[in-house]
């Protein structure tokens, strides 16, 4: 009989997997983009530790290239990120009540770990050690790749372009599954359709509004069923 703990972290990391592929080439690219800068290769796993946002990291290397102020990094931060707040509070009610173990959740939750923990249900009731695993070995992944990147960068340079389409590959793969889990598939219209309008509205801020516009139409409908209900 195997014990749950190795059951959640085998299902963790069958359910990962994908995100390994992903991962590695993508933290590999911002290794080689960091160092190119001229810092300690250690500096990009350790921004993978503390920061541990993807595209926040890459933006980060153009702003300390271009010599911005920390406050404009910070703002533009901010921006970049905000989409995580509908994203936390959508999945805080599967996240322990309290305690360190939560708070780290909240930190890795990446796109990725956030499509992976709506995609399915663990079978375990008491599934706060598989999100635990399975936030964990996502940020592991990411590390390595910024760490192997860095390190390669540090002793022969070589030429980085392409890798950052992992990121668009790993998307449409999360995507896929997440559609294929997916009981009512009028969500996934009301999605592509906010999106596409708040892009001809607004493209500089799109997603922010898709997901504004999207979260009205959940509240009318939950609304309407309330009161039928």
């Amino acid at each position: 009989m195997s014990h749950p703990e190795s059951s959640d972290f085998a299902v963790a990391l069958r359910d990962s997997s994908p995100v390994l592929f992903g991962y590695l080439p993508l933290g590999m690219a911002f290794g080689v983009l960091f160092q190119s800068l001229g810092y300690p290769w250690l500096f990009a796993p350790l921004a993978g530790i503390v920061i541990y946002a993807g595209s926040a990291q890459f933006m980060a290397v153009g702003l300390l290239a271009a010599g911005v102020s920390y406050a404009e990094a910070l703002i533009a931060t901010l921006l970049l990120n905000s989409r995580h707040i509908f994203y936390g509070l959508s999945v805080l009610d599967r996240y322990p009540k309290r305690g360190v173990l939560r708070w780290y959740l909240i930190f890795g939750l990446t796109d990725e770990t956030y499509s992976l923990v709506t995609a399915k249900t663990p079978e375990r009731q008491d599934s706060d050690r598989y999100y635990f695993y399975l936030t964990a070995l996502n940020q592991c992944y990411w590390v390595a790749g910024c760490a192997l990147g860095s390190s390669l960068q540090s002793m022969v340079e070589f030429d980085s372009r392409g890798f950052e389409f992992a990121l668009v590959a790993l998307f449409l793969v999360l995507l896929i599954e997440q559609i294929r889990a997916m009981n009512e598939r009028w969500l996934l219209m009301i999605a592509v359709m906010s999106s596409v309008i708040a892009y001809g509205l607004v493209p500089n801020q799109f997603l922010l509004v898709a997901i504004g516009m999207c979260l009205l139409v959940l509240f009318w409908r939950w609304s309407r069923v309330s009161s039928h209900g």
